[in-house]
C-alpha cells in the first residue's frame, strides 16, 4: 500500500511538472505571436493612418454615409467616378471598436477594383491575422459589398470584446485565477479556480468569431482531496434546485455558473459564479468538504 501510495504522488508531480511546462510554452507562443503580429500592423497602421488623415483634409475626397444610404449602386458610382477617400481609385474602411462606452483599437481596410467591371478586392489591411477577412472577402465582397463592411467590422469588435473580457477578470481576480489559457481569437478561454477547498474549471466556447456570449459552457468543481483522482465527467445524480449535479466521487457541474456564463459578460458572471460558490459546493459535497 505505501508503495502504491509513493507511486501515485511521484506520478503526480510528474503531471504537475508537465503541465506547469506546457503552461509556460503556451504563454511563451502567445506572447511572441501577438508581438509578431502588433509590429507588422504597426507599421501598415501608421502609413495607413498618415493617408487617412491626408484624405480628411481634402473634403472633395471625402464621403460622409451613414447606415442604409450605403448600397452596391453607391459604390459602384464612387469606383466609376473615381471618387474615394484614399489616393489611386482606394476606397478606405476605419473601424471603431470599444469596450464598455471606452474606445480601444482603430483597424484598417482598403478596396481596390482596378476597373469598373472588376470585382472589388482587399488591397491591404490591419485586421488581426487570425480573423477571416479573406473568408469573408470571398464570401460577401463580390456580391454585397455593405454586408462585407459590417461583418469584418462585427468580427472586430466581438474580438476586442472578448479579449477585454478576459483582461478585465485578470484585472480584477487574477489573484483567484490560475491557468488561464484562450486561443488567439479568444473564441475557446479555459481556466481554474482553487482555494484551500475546492477547484473548479470553466471552459468556454463561442458559437462563431461573432459572438460575445459563449454556447458551449462548462463549470466542474470537486474538492482539493479529490482532485488528484480520474475525472469521468459529471455524474448522472442531479439536484436541480441547488444548480448543482454530481456525486460524492465525481466532479460537481455547476448549473448557475454556466446559466450565468450564457447570459452576462466574463466579468459579470465570475462575479456571480464566486458570491455563490461556497454555497454551491456545500451542496454538492456535503460532510465537510466544503469551503
Amino acid at each position: 500500500m505505501m508503495g502504491e501510495v509513493k507511486f501515485i504522488q511521484e506520478e503526480d508531480v510528474r503531471l504537475e511538472t508537465t503541465r506547469a511546462r506546457f503552461s509556460n510554452v503556451l504563454q511563451r507562443h502567445g506572447k511572441l505571436t501577438e508581438r509578431l503580429s502588433r509590429d507588422s500592423d504597426k507599421m501598415i497602421f501608421e502609413r495607413l493612418q498618415k493617408e487617412f488623415e491626408a484624405a480628411r483634409v481634402v473634403e472633395t475626397r471625402e464621403i460622409y454615409l451613414d447606415g442604409e444610404q450605403w448600397n452596391d449602386g453607391l459604390l459602384a458610382t464612387i469606383r466609376e467616378r473615381v471618387i474615394c477617400c484614399l489616393e489611386g481609385a482606394r476606397i478606405g474602411i476605419q473601424y471603431e471598436t470599444s469596450f464598455a462606452g471606452e474606445p480601444c483599437e482603430m483597424y484598417h481596410c482598403v478596396l481596390e477594383s482596378k476597373s469598373f467591371l472588376e470585382k472589388m478586392t482587399v488591397l491591404e489591411h490591419t485586421v488581426p491575422f487570425f480573423l477571416p477577412i479573406r473568408e469573408a472577402e470571398n464570401e460577401f465582397l463580390s456580391s454585397n459589398a455593405m454586408k462585407f463592411i459590417d461583418h469584418v467590422g462585427e468580427l472586430l469588435q466581438a474580438y476586442v470584446d472578448r479579449r477585454e473580457q478576459v483582461r478585465l477578470i485578470k484585472e480584477l481576480y487574477g489573484n483567484q485565477i490560475r491557468e488561464l489559457y484562450h486561443s488567439l481569437p479568444y473564441h475557446m478561454i479555459e481556466f481554474l479556480l482553487h482555494d484551500s477547498d475546492c477547484k473548479v474549471i470553466v471552459s468556454l466556447r463561442y458559437a462563431d468569431l461573432v459572438s460575445v456570449l459563449p454556447t458551449r459552457v462548462s463549470v466542474l468543481a470537486w474538492p482539493m482531496h479529490q482532485s488528484k483522482k480520474s475525472l469521468t465527467g459529471p455524474a448522472t445524480l442531479s439536484r436541480k434546485d441547488s444548480g448543482v449535479s454530481g456525486s460524492q466521487s465525481d466532479p460537481a457541474r455547476l448549473s448557475y455558473a454556466e446559466d450565468a456564463l450564457r447570459t452576462m459578460s466574463l466579468p459579470e458572471a465570475y462575479a456571480e459564479i464566486v458570491l455563490n460558490l461556497p454555497e454551491a459546493i456545500k451542496q454538492a459535497f456535503p460532510g465537510g468538504n466544503s469551503p
